[in-house]
């Protein structure tokens, strides 16, 4: 418990640094993106601790469930709500209760703040992807907090 709250409150305050440094309307895509290659890193190192152990994954969609499974019980306490597929190369993870939307109000007027609290996230799931040869889009949508939907769109080399 305690360590999930320690990193709330890290998430919290790298979101309010990067935000203060890169302050103004232009500079907004900027600190979404720099939250997003913060995210990458971690997810990178991340995911080498936690397959050094597993077997080879056969297939795009067994890397994907170890995502929704594994890593993200690891990372966020729960596993993910509900993954989705087409069969060609998007998948769709669905979290209704995202840990780290929980703390802002359920209201309408937090959604504008929403990609700035999931762009780690986003590069998070894209850093564990790369380190585990796929190579991927990330992007994430919230229509009513605290639930939100990472889209995964594999990229074919």
């Amino acid at each position: 418990m305690a360590d999930e709250a320690l990193f709330q409150f890290l998430h919290n305050e790298v979101i309010q640094y990067v935000n203060t440094t890169e302050s103004g309307e232009t500079e907004n895509g900027r600190c979404v993106s720099k939250l997003e290659n913060m995210g990458f890193r971690v997810g990178q190192g991340l995911i080498e601790r936690f397959t050094k152990d597993t077997a080879r994954f056969k297939d795009e969609l067994d890397v994907m469930k170890f995502i929704c499974k594994d890593f993200w019980t690891c990372v966020f306490k729960k596993q993910i709500d509900n993954l989705r597929t087409n069969h060609q190369g998007i998948y769709v993870l669905q979290d209704n209760k995202f840990r780290l939307l929980t703390q802002l109000s359920a209201g309408k007027q937090y959604l504008e703040n929403a990609p700035k609290y999931l762009a780690f996230t986003c590069g998070l799931v894209r850093g564990a992807l790369s380190n585990l040869g796929v190579k991927s889009i990330v992007t994430a949508e919230v229509s009513v907090m605290p639930a939100c939907k990472f889209q995964v769109m594999i990229q074919k080399m």
